[in-house]
């Protein structure tokens, strides 16, 4: 029974991205990319793909922020219905795009199991450690938010506060105290610290 990403290839008319995914996670010819980063680069190229079929023709980078505004983390709600309801007039079906999308978990399967590779050498890259890393406080943060939420609906319903409706934000942010600058935390790892003192 072929993986995931194995029968998405053979369904959608994604020619050469395969082999390309293949070639990106090993780095020949390419910049070595880890799973995320192949797992949203294929997710974009079916996007693009269902868009051509739906008789769009996206711009540069359209597919790209379509794709973040449906799946990113950091944006607000109303713009993620704004894009569902822009591809919803343009008629396709989100909740079966949504569907359709990867992980990287189902890169990796695809990769190892279809394709046969042993992958990029055992050690982790610095990239995939820190998406690893960030990765974890965000789920922390929202872990924290979770309970936070939990703990206030109980004393709510035991009488002992009092509220309407309230929102839970739980935003990890970084001080350099070199500059003053600060950064939530994901940015500042991302961008490899501050930098004021370049």
């Amino acid at each position: 029974m072929p993986t995931k990403v194995a029968r998405l290839l053979e369904e959608e008319p994604l020619d050469g991205l395969g082999f390309e995914l293949e070639q990106r996670w090993l780095g020949e010819g390419y910049e070595r990319e880890s799973l995320r980063a192949l797992a949203r680069r294929f997710n974009v190229r079916l996007l693009e793909e269902r868009l051509s079929q739906a008789g769009q023709s996206p711009l540069d980078g359209e597919a790209e922020n379509t794709y973040r505004l449906l799946t990113d983390d950091d944006v607000s709600a109303g713009m993620r219905i704004q894009a569902e309801r822009e591809l919803e007039r343009a008629g396709i079906d989100v909740d079966r795009l949504r569907s359709s999308f990867v992980s990287h978990q189902a890169i990796h399967t695809y990769l190892t199991t279809d394709r046969e590779l042993e992958g990029p050498g055992n050690e982790t890259s610095p990239e995939e450690r820190l998406e690893k890393d960030t990765d974890s406080i965000q789920r922390l943060s929202s872990r924290l938010a979770a309970v936070t939420e939990d703990t206030i609906e109980r004393h709510a319903s035991s009488g002992s506060i009092e509220h309407e409706s309230v929102s839970v934000l739980v935003d990890v942010n970084v001080l350099c105290e070199s500059c003053g600058e600060q950064y939530d935390v994901r940015t500042f790892l991302e961008e490899g610290g501050c930098g004021c003192e370049e």
